[in-house]
Formats: C-alpha cells, sequence, structure tokens
C-alpha cells in the first residue's frame, strides 16, 4: 500500500520498499542499501550468506520496472565499506536499466577510491544536491534553506510498536520532521535506531507490504 504525502511544492509517495517516489519528476530515492556488507562481514571469519543483498537486488528490480524511473537518488552509504566483489555485481546489475541515471549521494561508508566511482554506472555528488524543492542529502542537514525539504538517511529509524500483551515489534519508519524527511535504510544487512519524535514530527512506520501513520 501506497501513501502519498503531498505539500505546495512537490508530491511525494511513500512506498512499503522503504523508498520514496515522485512521480511529477519520475525520480525514486532509498537511502543505505549497504551492498556489499556481506562479503565485508564474511572476510571476518562470519558466515554471513550473499543471498541477502539478492533480496535488494530483487526488490530494485520490481521498483525499476513498475514505476520506470528517469532519474534514481541514493541518499549515501551505497556500498559498504572497502572494495569487494559485490561491487561489479551491483554496477553489471544496474547496467540493465538503460533509461534510468543513477545518482549516488556520498555517504560516510562510501569510502571506495575514485577510480571505483569514475569507472561505475553512478553520477556522484559529494555534497548535498539540491532537486526543485527539495535537497538530497545523506545525512540530516540541521539549516535547511525555507521553502525546501531535505530529504536524507543515516539514521536507519525505527520506530517500537507496543502491544496489549506489552509485547514489543521494532519497525523501521519514515520521520519527518517540518522541512526533513529522514528514510528507512533500504539494506535488508541494516539495523535499526529507534527515533524519538518531537510535537510536530510524524512516523510512518512501515509493516509488511503496507505503509502505516503512527504520530
Amino acid at each position: 500500500m501506497e501513501l502519498k504525502i503531498s505539500n505546495p511544492n512537490i508530491h511525494l509517495t511513500l512506498l512499503p520498499q522503504k523508498v520514496i517516489w515522485a512521480k511529477d519528476i519520475t525520480s525514486m530515492f532509498l537511502a543505505d542499501l549497504h551492498f556489499g556488507k556481506a562479503a565485508h562481514f564474511r572476510k571476518s571469519g562470519l558466515p554471513i550468506p550473499e543471498l541477502i543483498h539478492q533480496k535488494d537486488l530483487t526488490v530494485i528490480q520490481y521498483l525499476m520496472e513498475t514505476y520506470l524511473p528517469t532519474d534514481f537518488y541514493l541518499l549515501g552509504d551505497l556500498f559498504h565499506s572497502v572494495w569487494n566483489e559485490q561491487w561489479q555485481v551491483l554496477n553489471d546489475f544496474l547496467s540493465q536499466f538503460t533509461s534510468t541515471k543513477f545518482h549516488l549521494i556520498l555517504g560516510n561508508h562510501d569510502v571506495l577510491g575514485e577510480k571505483f566511482y569514475s569507472s561505475s554506472i553512478f553520477l556522484i555528488h559529494p555534497e548535498p544536491l539540491e532537486l526543485d524543492s527539495l535537497i538530497l542529502s545523506h545525512e540530516p542537514m540541521e539549516n535547511i534553506p525555507e521553502g525546501k525539504i531535505n530529504l536524507c538517511g543515516h539514521i536507519h529509524p525505527g520506530y517500537s510498536l507496543r502491544g496489549k500483551a506489552r509485547q514489543i515489534i521494532k519497525i523501521p519508519c519514515f520521520h519527518f520532521k517540518p522541512n526533513q524527511i529522514t528514510l528507512p535504510a533500504f539494506g535488508h544487512f541494516t539495523g535499526l535506531m529507534m527515533v524519538k519524535p518531537q510535537s510536530q514530527d510524524k512516523i510512518y512506520g512501515v509493516c509488511e507490504e503496507k505503509i502505516i501513520q503512527i504520530l
């Protein structure tokens, strides 16, 4: 189930795949894929299967074939740490979508050498990128110009739902502030940081195949 959010400048749709779709500009936004993290952990002796990342690629393929974005923006932490063979797997996979431009706003985990980025499918943006009424960044911005909305990641926001029998379920969420939206981490192999919303904030939880407004 999709959830459409509108403001005077742009219409955004929250998707249960933990991405944002902007139909007016045929653009898609996701954050914190952390591709290659499984291989990174295997180097440390932890037997993490690569199937974890295949799930992410399957979801991306569904999104590409369903929405046909002209531009696909990754809000940082695309690839987890140093190079491993999964970098080429990711580039080869995305290369099949020839009608889409892939953009990467560099995050703190995007530490590959310049030669890897220059020969990749991605258009690299080392600084926050303005796109119409949006400002795209990896980390949440503190000073946002009036009339702009900051789309960002980095936090891996989550929220705790409490049941009547005192059970607690932690789910990823979109965290809305008056002029900022923090996206949930897209990658399956990522954790959650429980957010503490302020009075003006809104929380949209991702629960199975639904987006639910919690606050």
